[in-house]
């Protein structure tokens, strides 16, 4: 079936959740639907259950919202036909499995501890000359958002681009069941999410599980940053390419003359090509390489490619650089882990400053009983970094142990992230590039409007 003629009826949906009888072809459907409140007349509702949410108490809203019928694990009391499910979250990937099925166009899905949303962003970027390409929306990568973007999937979609995140054993597994990737992307594994994950091995075999899942045919793309990465894909997958700055990249997957402009941005050449960032930070080129890698394997030709990444801005909060009149504010604090720390002060260290480059580091979340110790040891290198000021609050204020840098006046410690607004302003002057980077619950962002009530209002 073409992906333009596909269209789901009650016999679609009785066969994506492998529900008895042959079903109904005449009875259609519009969508599918997960959210009463974007709901359309004629859409398919999945009744959802969350830890503070249950899709079975809005039944009644569904319908009147003009829903065609309901896909739910225990009996609603509604006037449309009813499909009955042990666990409604599975079956909403088994819709978008069967969806994904009916679509002859190549998905691409992108894991890994950092750089998941970066390099789709990239990657949609580089396959922009593609007629219709169809990526995840922001960051919606969990058992909600990845089958979400596969069910909104336009007709006539000629690439698939999924990101796919886990905190638990087991997601990238399913996420890789309903998506069924041609090509898998690992950007790189570290310690994050070990909550649930336990350990960095842990880690690493759960955002392998995305190689594992390939079938007979699909092609892995990995980084070379841990060394352990790439070799464990290929023990997976020998064809695994890998792409990086060391030379455990493929040869031809490595930059070549690579220069970092006064804005932070990097230029470099791939495959004949010339690549120029938008966005700051050597672990761009990093991305780019990854998304690059992605697109030759669809057969995207270098110099599309090549002009499709360097034409990416960056996202919201994602190393974004603003001026705050004579302040530079290096944004990037849309998530945060020990390696993204590391790398977004390096990027601060490629910004051209008249005066002091700040690093304003806020806590990492999920790290369970490792946190003190991530921390520790990510300040320790932040530290050896030679950055001129650091502020830290919550979690690494509280990791911070006193030594030569709090005697020199190099760290200010701010306990509460709520303290930051009146704290900070009088730590900067004009002049400095400064960094705000933690975890997205911290929403460091916050101090935003104090810096610019001192130092002006943003400018690109």
């Amino acid at each position: 079936m073409s992906d333009a003629a596909f269209r789901w009826s009650d016999a679609d949906v009785r066969a994506a959740l492998h529900l008895p009888g042959p079903g109904d072809a005449g009875r259609p459907y519009r969508a599918v639907s997960t959210d009463t409140r974007s709901l359309s007349p004629g859409d398919l509702f999945v009744a959802l259950e969350g830890d503070r949410f249950d899709g079975h108490d809005f039944a009644g809203t569904a319908v009147a919202a003009g829903c065609g019928g309901i896909v739910a694990r225990r009996p609603v009391d509604a006037p449309v036909p009813l499909y009955r499910v042990p666990d409604t979250l599975k079956a909403l990937g088994d819709l978008a499995r069967h969806r994904r099925d009916q679509a002859a166009v190549p998905v691409v899905g992108i894991t890994g501890s950092s750089g998941k949303t970066t390099v789709k962003d990239l990657l949609v970027g580089a396959l922009s000359s593609l007629p219709t390409v169809h990526g995840t929306p922001a960051n919606h990568n969990n058992r909600v958002g990845v089958p979400r973007t596969i069910l909104s999937m336009p007709e006539g979609a000629t690439a698939l681009v999924l990101e796919m995140g886990a905190n638990e054993p087991g997601e990238i597994a399913e996420l890789a069941r309903v998506a069924r990737p041609t090509v898998a992307v690992v950007t790189t594994v570290s310690e994050t999410h070990v909550e649930r994950l336990r350990d960095l091995e842990g880690v690493m075999s759960e955002k392998l599980d995305l190689v594992r899942s390939l079938e007979p045919g699909a092609a892995a793309v990995v980084g070379d940053e841990p060394p352990e990465l790439a070799r464990l894909a290929r023990r997976l997958r020998p064809e695994t390419v890998v792409a990086g700055w060391s030379r455990r990249a493929d040869r031809d997957l490595r930059p070549a003359d690579a220069r970092a402009g006064s804005n932070g941005a990097w230029s470099f050449s791939w495959a004949g090509q010339r690549v120029a960032l938008r966005m700051p930070g050597a672990h761009n080129v990093y991305n780019a390489l990854l998304a690059l890698t992605a697109a030759r394997t669809l057969g995207v030709p270098a110099e599309a490619a090549a002009a499709g990444v360097s034409a990416v801005a960056p996202g919201p909060m994602r190393n974004e650089v603003r001026r705050l009149g004579e302040l530079t504010l290096l944004v990037d604090c849309y998530n945060a882990n020990a390696a993204g720390v590391v790398a977004a002060v390096s990027t601060l260290g490629d910004l051209a400053a008249r005066g002091r480059r700040v690093a304003v580091l806020g806590t990492m979340l999920e790290l369970g009983e490792r946190c003190r110790a991530i921390h520790r040891e990510t300040l320790r290198r932040v530290l050896d970094a030679g950055i001129d000021r650091l502020v830290l609050t919550g979690a690494f204020a509280r990791a911070f142990a006193s030594d030569a840098a709090a005697a020199e006046g190099r760290v200010h410690l701010v306990d509460e992230v709520e303290d930051l607004a009146d704290r900070l302003p009088e730590l900067l002057a004009p002049g400095d590039a400064v960094l705000l980077k933690a975890s997205r619950g911290v929403r460091l962002e916050r101090a935003i409007p104090a810096l610019e009530s001192r130092f002006g209002e943003a400018r690109a």
